[in-house]
């Protein structure tokens, strides 16, 4: 990659953050968002073709169907949901988003489009029938989520919490976990597909989902609303929840239908069989197989990342080292605080602060640009210790004897020192950008589908971590070969030794 296709590149990606922005504002779309690594029954990919489903897509199309706009979903990790509505990524976010009076502090919602409770599960084994009856025993939940305040106020039980849904039910088919508590409809599908979970106790609270818009968007959450009243009101949301066999008393009560009528629940039945098929799926070749064009564009944007995130940490590492050992004391000063701040601070909250705080201050960067910045500004601390280390090695002689044949201090620097440095730094700066290559699974958080991200949407799916993990592991490993083999040849390329024969 010569350094005018790197520069074009870098330019593409500066001015297509306009158009990101730009779409984000199209009045002709409806941009929602959620998270399909694990939102059964909400937001899915189906386990024959990865198709988006769930009752919440077919909710939100709806919506964009009644106000006139096309709808367009966007991934985001749920954690980030409300972060990304704040920073303009998307219009609304529809993903088991209950309504609360601390969430209601920071966005507006929607009138609910759903209403249930929470749902109590244990191992087949197991006869305990309610929280009262595990007391001193380990209840699970998702981290964040309406159950987990609720458990608070449980403090004889053990609680756990976890990131993925799938592994919370996993845990308790091995007997990992006592129990768990959580949203009906969720317990409802991973818990009736799984022999060994079973349902029980009596409802635990009660929830209302509703529509997330940012806090001044009056005109479209007035909208919505006119949209979710008209689909209650000609029957088409009670069809989309009987479809997924979700309706329920509280659901009733919301929406004043108290109607009995004889509905089929297709998208229900199609999962239930369809996670039948799951073990069949985990030795299955042709379904390995399948997953590559998807893994490949993962791949993919994992390298563009890993590659510019490096050019650039190349270039502020060495004006780093420079300025520490040749510059000032105060850009000195500076360039070490730069220095120890970065190394002294998680990579991840860097990427958050670029991500979703710098926009507070007018910097707004799209996804793939704040990955790859968060990236090179915390590599290249790092490098800038690797190139002046490889400075201070060489023998203070060498600039001394080209001052005495006449070379100014920078001339010095550049055909003296800074060749004989860079053949000491090579080794640790191909060992950094293989670290950086794993690093980037990071970006994951903010909205990019690179490699890391569709590992976990894959695994959580099928319910496979060991298998697509193994076909992910070597893909990574297959990535940083080819550098490490670049690198080999550059050190034999420019080894010591070899300079000095000739």
């Amino acid at each position: 990659m010569n350094k005018k296709l790197v520069l074009f590149h870098l330019l593409f990606l500066f001015f297509n953050s306009f158009s990101i922005e730009l779409n984000a504002n199209d009045k002709a779309t409806f941009r929602w968002a959620g998270d399909s690594a694990s939102g059964v029954p909400g937001v899915f990919h189906s386990l024959d073709n990865f198709e988006l489903k769930g009752y919440e897509k077919e909710i939100a199309e709806a919506i964009g169907t009644r106000i006139g706009r096309t709808p367009v979903y966007v991934q985001n990790e749920w954690d980030g949901l409300i972060p990304g509505l704040d920073r303009d990524l998307y219009d609304v976010a529809i993903n088991v988003i209950v309504i609360t009076p601390e969430a209601q502090e920071e966005i507006d919602f929607s009138r609910p489009y759903y209403v249930t409770y929470q749902q109590l599960a244990v191992h087949i084994d197991d006869p305990a029938n309610s929280l009262e009856d595990l007391k001193g025993r380990s209840v699970a939940t998702l981290r964040n989520s309406f159950a987990w305040q609720f458990l608070k106020d449980y403090t004889d039980i053990n609680l756990r919490l976890y990131v993925e849904d799938t592994n919370l039910f996993k845990d308790l088919a091995n007997k990992r976990v006592d129990a768990l508590l959580l949203d009906a409809p969720i317990v409802k599908y991973y818990g009736e597909a799984n022999p060994k979970i079973k349902l029980v106790g009596p409802t635990y609270g009660r929830m209302e989902y509703g529509v997330a818009v940012r806090k001044g968007n009056d005109q479209l959450l007035r909208e919505i609303n006119t949209a979710i009243d008209s689909l209650i009101a000609d029957n088409t949301l009670r069809q989309i929840l009987e479809r997924w066999q979700l309706w329920n008393p509280l659901v009733a009560e919301a929406f004043g239908d108290y109607t009995q009528g004889t509905y089929e629940h297709p998208a229900y039945d199609e999962y239930m069989q369809s996670y039948g098929l799951i073990p069949a799926y985990k030795t299955d070749l042709k379904k390995y197989l399948s997953f590559l064009p998807m893994l490949g564009r993962g791949a993919l944007v994992t390298v563009e990342i890993s590659v510019l995130s490096m050019l650039l940490a190349i270039g502020l590492g060495f004006l780093l080292a420079i300025a520490r050992i040749y510059g000032p004391k105060p850009l000195s000063l500076l360039a070490k605080i730069y220095v120890e701040a970065i190394r002294g601070t998680p990579l991840l909250i860097q990427l958050y602060f670029i991500f979703y705080g710098l926009p507070n201050i007018g910097i707004d960067l799209n996804p793939f640009l704040a990955g790859v910045i968060a990236l090179a500004l915390n590599y290249a601390a790092y490098e800038s210790e690797n190139y002046r280390a490889g400075i201070l090695a060489v023998p203070k002689g060498q600039m001394e004897a080209a001052r005495a044949l006449g070379m100014t201090h920078w001339q010095g620097l550049r055909y003296v020192v800074i060749p004989q440095a860079f053949r000491v730094i090579l080794p640790p700066m191909t060992n950094d950008f293989i670290s950086l290559l794993k690093d980037s699974s990071l970006v994951s958080v903010i909205t990019i589908v690179d490699l890391t991200f569709m590992y976990n949407m894959l695994a959580t799916t099928y319910f496979n971590y060991f298998g697509i993990g193994i076909l992910v592991a070597l893909i990574y490993l297959l990535l940083g070969l080819p550098f490490v083999q670049l690198a080999r040849w550059a050190e034999k390329r420019f080894a010591l030794q070899k300079v000095r024969r000739k």
